[in-house]
């Protein structure tokens, strides 16, 4: 698996009709810049909203995953979904002029075999993963469903699906990153139960629903009128019905159900919006167990983003003490507000600041209820990045970090005499030409007191 992002070499279109909807659709997928995403665009309203991709927005899962952003919707994503994020694509917008994407024939093939054309390039950033490192499990017992995620190196996935059907019986499919999704899951196309027919169309859905882009089960004899009916419903006048199906189809594998089933929860899953390191195993998932569960996954990292993800032990010695820091910025005390580094690497430091009421600024703010500025904890946190970004020049003490840009900034915790601030910078991007991007955070403890982005430039002193 690719540790750079990546995205399609050009643009792809197809053309069909939505599976609810039945309008006709026209999507086109574009390449897109490192850190996009995968984003829906659509162009047939006025200013072009765009709809990322994300569980965040996730608003209906009734017959498919529908997001929604600004009011304006994109449907039945998870096909689109599934094969991009499997093939390999980080980024990409995708322009469409409904509110539906294609359903064409009820599987991710043409997409898969369009995409495989063009090929995928690679691009600088990193990639994110997310690494599982304890058992998750997310259940609906009244209904059987059960996904259970565990700590793994890879990302693969097991499932089953038992729906009490004398047509389908167990059925079992399984991905690893070893697999050909192409010719393995993307050709295994979407599947309803007879029963379930009548009442889809009177809640107006499967407008664009026909027995080309759909496996239509059939558990029970059917009468000569309801297939009589039928006949009418899909302007077909030789159906019929044989071992099971309607139409007398033929399966593409006889797991491809359950098949599809993964084909769905591989889409699902994408909206998390990074990739998983860890084994899947899923008993009768649906879009809404799939995207319940990535809320609370994306939930559960950022919550775990606002720890420390790095211990510090006093009892160890210090990677860089005082004198060595000294050594390395140009600020002096009252300013300098870093006591210890203790973690560093090439795309991460951590360091301490013990403060105390002898600290200059604790006289004016405030005389009664000591609180340390802000301001302050942002240029620690930012000395505690220059120090990481000053380890990659052989004299770092002729160098000077200068801001450029601080974004994001959220204060969160107070920081007052007695507590011990914890920084924790993490680059988001190479460094070029002596320019850092960084996330930086600030903990008291296990509480996060600080966060920021920021952007920062070392530049060589002029006396030097």
């Amino acid at each position: 698996m690719s540790t750079k992002q990546q995205t399609l070499n050009s643009s792809i279109s197809f053309s069909g009709k939505g599976l609810h909807t039945g309008l006709r659709v026209t999507m086109t997928v574009h390449p897109a810049d490192p850190d996009t995403g995968i984003v829906f665009r659509r162009t047939d309203i006025e200013g072009q909203p765009v709809i990322p991709a994300s569980c965040d927005n996730v608003v209906d899962t009734s017959r498919g995953t529908t997001i929604e952003a600004g009011g304006h919707r994109v449907s039945t994503i998870e096909h689109i979904m599934s094969v991009l994020w499997t093939l390999g694509v980080d980024n990409a917008i995708i322009d469409i002029d409904a509110p539906e994407t294609p359903i064409m024939d009820g599987s991710s093939r043409e997409y898969a075999q369009a995409i495989t054309e063009v090929g995928v390039v690679e691009q600088p950033a990193e990639r994110k993963y997310y690494q599982v490192t304890e058992k998750m499990v997310y259940t609906i017992p009244e209904k059987g469903v059960a996904i259970i995620l565990y700590p793994d190196d890879e990302f693969s996935v097991s499932l089953h699906v038992d729906y009490n059907s004398k047509v389908i019986g167990n059925q079992y499919a399984t991905f690893d990153p070893r697999d050909d999704y192409s010719s393995k899951i993307a050709p295994c196309r979407t599947f309803v139960f007879l029963h379930e027919l009548e009442p889809l169309m009177k809640m107006n859905l499967i407008k664009g629903g026909d027995l080309d882009n759909a496996i239509v089960v059939v558990e029970n004899p059917v009468p000569d009128e309801q297939l009589d009916n039928l006949k009418k419903i899909f302007n077909k006048p030789d159906i019929e019905v044989k071992a099971g199906y309607l139409n007398n189809l033929q399966l593409r594998y006889n797991n491809e159900l359950a098949r599809h089933k993964l084909l769905d929860l591989l889409g699902d899953f994408a909206l998390l919006g990074m990739r998983i390191k860890g084994r899947v195993w899923a008993t009768r998932p649906g879009h809404f167990a799939n995207t319940e569960f990535m809320k609370q996954l994306k939930y559960s990292i950022r919550k775990a983003g606002e720890k420390p993800r790095y211990q510090y032990d006093c009892r160890k010695p210090a990677l860089y003490d005082i004198n060595a820091i000294r050594r390395m910025l140009p600020h002096r005390p009252p300013f300098l507000l870093v006591d210890r580094i203790f973690h560093c690497d090439a795309t991460s430091v951590a360091g301490i600041k013990n403060v105390t009421m002898n600290e200059p600024f604790f006289v004016g703010h405030f005389p009664e209820e000591p609180v340390m500025p802000g301001v302050l904890i942002i240029e620690a946190m930012a000395q505690c990045s220059g120090i990481m970004v000053l380890r990659s020049v052989p004299d770092p003490e002729n160098y000077s970090t200068y801001f450029m840009k601080i974004d994001g900034v959220k204060f969160k915790h107070k920081v007052v005499p007695g507590d011990m601030l914890q920084f924790e910078i993490h680059l988001l991007e190479p460094i070029r030409r002596g320019v850092a991007l960084v996330e930086a955070k600030a903990f008291v403890g296990e509480t996060l007191a600080c966060e920021a982005v920021l952007m920062a430039q070392i530049v060589k002193n002029k006396n030097k």
